[in-house]
């Protein structure tokens, strides 16, 4: 079973047991952490994907150690002009360990409403390959009033 979560802005593929490096996080050594933002959860041929987070699922952790980063060298120059800055970074990290990942709660994503959804993108796409003047017979045809000053956006919007 794995997981993808976002912990301290970033997003994570973690599974039971595994030990990721994250950003500092504000907790001692040895407490237990739980990240409830779960973006999707795959469980062998059950994937369930959240919208954009799953509902009642929880990932819990512990703070193994807090650290730094390799040192990163940031070193610019200007061919010709003298210019030259260097400047180094350490990260600062903590160390986790995944515990548990629990589902409670998660309810599956169905294709049928993203088909549902499908069609009414595709006629607002055949709407945008007419003409004007073609988008005006036609709300001729619909007895919509103004449509010989409408512009073709507000023709689009006035037949859908």
């Amino acid at each position: 079973m794995y997981a993808i979560v976002e912990i301290a802005g970033q997003q994570f593929k973690v599974e039971k047991d595994q030990k990721v490096f994250v950003h500092r996080l504000a907790s001692e050594e040895g407490d237990a952490v739980s990240f409830d933002n779960v973006l999707l959860i795959g469980d062998g041929d059950n994937v369930t994907v959240g919208a954009p987070a799953i509902d009642g699922a929880q990932v819990s952790a512990k703070v193994l150690k807090h650290l730094k980063g390799d040192k990163v060298i940031v070193f610019k120059k200007k061919r010709r002009k003298g210019y030259r800055v260097k400047n180094g970074h350490r990260q600062a990290l903590t160390e986790i360990v995944i515990e548990s990942i629990a589902a409670s709660g998660a309810k599956k994503a169905t294709k049928t409403e993203k088909k549902a959804e499908a069609p009414k993108a595709e006629a607002t796409q055949d709407l945008n390959a007419l003409t004007v003047a073609e988008l005006r017979e036609m709300a001729k045809a619909k007895d919509i009033s103004g449509y010989s000053s409408m512009k073709k956006a507000e023709l689009i919007e006035a037949l859908s």
